[in-house]
């Protein structure tokens, strides 16, 4: 059996779009692009599920917590389900927070060392796993969570370009989700079901095309 690590935020987690800042649904096992993964892959793979919201790429948030850190959470969680053999990244989103002050191109830096640090935790055990590291579409400043992400809907719109020449340095596989799905025009940031059902068999194909 092989295995897949899915790592990311509140849209790998599964949020469903948020109707007001204590809106806190959880799409449903079958609902997430995860599990529709999961579902599309078949029994010969395991997909683990490691999304928290609020989850940024380098960077400790001093409103939500210094766990929201995706580097310092990722070598552990790594150790934790090794032997993988795909990690996807799909962070970067929170990162457009105001609060952060974050330009795309390093946004998307960010990214790249927590590809690098799939390798360099891996090989510690002699290990290695493929990287497939997943643009977050373009965001929308609309609904409750527009002045928390204000300024973030322009920066948005440059992540492709600059996560896809991360990912060919990095020699990582690359997936442009603003090219399958959009962000919800409730809160601009989160994925309604139908998204994370055609995000879900996207990444199937493209699995399926990469590993046979």
């Amino acid at each position: 059996m092989k295995t897949i690590l899915c790592y990311g935020d509140s849209n790998t987690f599964g949020t469903a779009p948020m109707r007001d800042i204590d809106d806190d649904r959880r799409f449903s096992h079958g609902e997430r692009w995860t599990t529709v993964l999961r579902a599309e892959l078949g029994a010969d793979w395991w997909v683990v599920e490691e999304g928290l919201p609020g989850r940024t790429t380098v960077l400790d948030d001093p409103i939500e917590g210094i766990n929201r850190n995706g580097l310092t959470y990722l070598a552990p969680c790594l150790e934790s389900h090794r032997p993988i053999d795909v990690v996807t990244i799909a962070l970067g989103t929170n990162d457009l927070k105001q609060r952060f002050g974050m330009p795309a191109g390093d946004i998307a830096a960010g990214a790249g060392i927590l590809v690098d640090t799939v390798a360099n935790t891996l090989r510690v055990f002699g290990q290695s796993a493929k990287v497939l590291l997943i643009t977050p579409p373009p965001i929308l400043e609309v609904g409750c969570l527009a002045e928390m992400f204000a300024g973030g809907a322009e920066k948005s719109q440059a992540f492709a370009r600059h996560y896809a020449a991360v990912a060919k340095r990095l020699g990582a596989g690359f997936l442009d989700a603003g090219a399958v799905i959009a962000s919800s025009p409730i809160d601009g940031i989160h994925f309604e079901a139908a998204e994370h059902r055609r995000l879900g068999e996207a990444l199937a194909v493209r699995v399926r095309a990469w590993l046979g």
